[in-house]
């Protein structure tokens, strides 16, 4: 079980003994459009013993286009302790089970970390299969520069934790990518245009699929396109221009952390803020509340 049945599956570097020990695919999927898949892909879930899925219904509309009839496990978020065990005593029986995830790269904002290091650990060999990716896809699409970009996952949900984030990132000499979800996407955009300004920004919404669009502007901007229609739906790529030299601001020190703390930034992040903004330290901007008060 779990042995190549001819040399399209035996990878050069590969062994008897890893195979005897099992293997770990992790499968890209498409992101939208079913046919945004490799050859390689329907070859490899068409060949492995076991298909683990974050969704197994969503994964089975993939399958049953491609007519690839093998048994499929859940793979998610809350069972993924567990359920590591069970597949690496799988794969060291001698499985081979491919791991995909509902779009995209397994790991990638999704669960499989847990089984990936388990299998290493183990001496399991694991082979990705690339394949799409949302990040990459918009960031392709977007017209903001390529040369250098950082990924940052789903930004924080509360708004003080993605302050933080933002500030953490506004030196960065990169364009910024983060996926966020339809319901918290305007006040993302409302932190961006606070922290980081009048930067470019591009929201791409339900890339590959029938609707797909990408939004360019500022912050302000794309999100007085969004907050205009009576509800924003779909998977959100949210990208940010890399940083820039910052605009003179002649506004008085003292207003311009008021202003931030009535928009709702705490007191101390609005100091850290505005001091960034005018290369000042924090000390200087502190010093500068006391005196006006």
């Amino acid at each position: 079980m779990g042995y190549p049945s001819g040399p399209e599956r035996l990878p050069l570097h590969a062994t008897y003994t890893q195979y005897m020990a099992g293997l770990l695919y992790v499968v890209a999927t498409p992101i939208g459009n079913l046919e945004d898949i490799t050859y390689r892909a329907v070859r490899v879930l068409g060949t492995a013993d076991l298909i683990a899925c974050e969704d197994t219904r969503q994964s089975r509309k993939l399958l049953d286009h491609y007519h690839i009839h093998k048994p499929t496990v859940s793979y998610h978020d809350h069972n993924e302790a567990e359920r590591t065990e069970e597949l690496l005593a799988r794969l060291l029986s001698g499985a081979v089970i491919a791991l995909v995830s509902d779009a995209g790269m397994p790991l990638v904002s999704d669960p499989g970390y847990r089984l990936v290091r388990a299998a290493i650990d183990a001496g399991i060999a694991v082979e990705a299969v690339p394949g799409p990716s949302a990040s990459l896809t918009a960031l392709a699409g977007s017209g903001l520069p390529t040369d250098a970009f950082y990924f940052g996952g789903f930004l924080p949900g509360k708004s003080g934790q993605r302050v933080h984030v933002l500030e953490a990132l506004a030196e960065e000499q990169a364009t910024l990518i983060f996926y966020e979800a339809p319901h918290r996407i305007l006040e993302s955009l409302e932190a961006i245009e606070t922290v980081l300004g009048p930067r470019p920004v591009v929201v791409a919404r339900e890339l590959t699929k029938i609707h797909e669009e990408y939004l360019r502007g500022t912050a302000a901007e794309v999100r007085a396109q969004l907050a205009s229609r009576d509800s924003v739906k779909g998977e959100i790529t949210l990208l940010i221009g890399k940083a820039t030299e910052p605009l003179p601001d002649d506004t008085p020190v003292v207003e311009a952390v008021n202003t931030l703390i009535s928009d709702g930034m705490p007191r101390m992040d609005a100091i850290k803020l505005v001091a960034r903004r005018r290369g000042l330290s924090k000390r200087e901007v502190y010093d500068e509340m006391l005196r006006e008060k």
